[in-house]
């Protein structure tokens, strides 16, 4: 990590930054020539800081404010090291850290150690999941009153209609996305192919499939912030909420993953289009965790516009093969790639909670080795199937009294979270819906 700072001498600051349980940044700037003290011992912000509300404020009834005294964590830097902050105009470095006891153990109510914890479990059985996400987002000009799509830079025009796989709207904004990817090389994240996606000014980045979960959910997590920050350079906002205009799909995340034995085989290749009985055990398990585990598939407000029938994101609980309509839907290809897709998350979501959901439910499905039911053929939302909570009051009841959450998050951050949603359900009734809007728009 020294020898990063020591190659780019003209970085004169640097941040630290932590994921919330929202996947908001939380941290310091520090000067770059104080660096090096973080590096070797961290620094420390209280354990209510991955506590927050949406809007960064303390939680009333958190154990963790009055009741614990507000006491510090430590918080290390992980194994990502220094990065640039290629969005900023000063020549800044990000040190990601996560959060720990003042005895060393891990603090459970961080987001990135409950996924570590998950691919510990997969690591004593010989295993290793492989992930590769794709993002959607929104390129929004919100100078106005009304959010609309942002004038091309070529053009000066707006494209005021969905624009699938569309090579114009690619060109329209080519100097943005030569940006973006020059960033994501800077910062080592794997961005690979994007395409203009069905709502306007949408866009999917996908990223490379990668055997380290942490390192995965790191690239979806610093993706989001490189976007976001990048975008208002050029002059408009990007967003990675669920549902920004109503009469147009909203954005996903969804999530590909297989699983590695130790002789570096995928364990659901069964030779065949079908997998292996071991992929339809993740299946069952990933359907049974479904139901409860929403709120961190779609963990906000704005959320659940998005998971209506229909409209290209799944509410029924199913899987099948090769269908979009399903919640789970295992690709087609070479059997050495077989893996499944996961489809329920919006982009808005934290990418370390989801993706602890997700493995760590496939991981209680491979471990019961039970059964999914039959996969489903043609269109899922006509179908009589049990479904996921249409309301997010539902998901937060769901989620706080489940049995089967608990398997893979540990009590502490199902509180926290808990908690956090329920506060940020009070009061966002207080705002009108484009206050709403307005404040997903910049968070997630």
């Amino acid at each position: 990590m020294k020898d990063w700072l020591r190659k780019h001498p003209n970085v004169r600051t640097i941040r630290v930054a932590a994921a919330d349980l929202n996947g908001q940044a939380r941290g310091k700037r520090v000067p770059a020539r104080f660096a090096e003290k973080v590096v070797k011992d961290g620094t420390r912000f209280p354990f209510s800081v991955l506590n927050l509300d949406i809007w960064g404020e303390d939680i009333d009834d958190s154990p963790l404010v009055f009741e614990q005294g507000d006491q510090d964590g430590v918080l290390k830097p992980t194994e990502r090291g220094f990065m640039p902050m290629p969005w900023l105009e000063a020549p800044t470095a990000l040190l990601p850290i996560w959060m720990f006891r003042e005895n060393g153990q891990p603090y459970e109510g961080d987001p990135r150690h409950a996924l570590r914890a998950v691919v510990q479990r997969y690591k004593a059985r010989g295993l290793t999941p492989v992930c590769a996400m794709e993002l959607e987002f929104f390129l929004i000009d919100d100078s106005g009153k009304k959010m609309q799509e942002p004038a091309s830079p070529r053009s000066g025009k707006r494209r005021k209609a969905a624009d699938t796989l569309s090579i114009r709207a690619l060109d329209a904004f080519d100097v943005f996305f030569t940006d973006l990817y020059d960033a994501c090389e800077a910062m080592d994240i794997p961005a690979d192919t994007t395409t203009s996606e069905t709502g306007l000014g949408q866009f999917e980045v996908n990223l490379m499939h990668c055997d380290d979960a942490l390192r995965a959910a790191d690239d979806a997590w610093l993706f989001k912030m490189l976007v976001k920050g990048l975008a208002r350079r050029h002059g408009f906002a990007a967003s990675f909420m669920a549902k920004p205009y109503a009469d147009y799909s909203g954005s996903g995340l969804h999530t590909h993953f297989s699983v590695l034995d130790e002789k570096g085989d995928n364990i659901f290749d069964s030779g065949g289009p079908k997998g292996t009985a071991t992929l339809r055990h993740a299946v069952a398990g990933c359907l049974a965790a479904m139901h409860d585990s929403t709120l961190l598939f779609a963990p906000h407000l704005n959320s659940y516009e998005r998971l209506v029938p229909g409209n290209h994101a799944p509410t029924a609980i199913a899987w099948g093969y090769e269908n979009r309509t399903a919640a789970i839907r295992i690709p087609a290809g070479s059997p050495s790639a077989r893996r499944i897709e996961h489809r329920v998350a919006g982009g808005d979501v934290n990418p370390y909670l989801m993706l602890a959901a997700i493995l760590g439910a496939a991981l209680s499905g491979i471990e019961d080795q039970v059964e999914p039911p039959p996969p489903v053929t043609g269109n899922a939302y006509a179908l009589d199937l049990p479904q996921i909570p249409a309301t997010w009051a539902g998901a937060i009841d769901a989620f706080g009294k489940s049995e089967t959450v608990p398997r893979f998050l540990p009590p502490e951050l199902i509180r926290n979270l808990v908690l956090t949603k329920r506060q940020e359900m009070h009061y966002i009734a207080e705002l009108s819906p484009e206050e709403q809007v307005h404040l997903y728009l910049d968070t997630v």
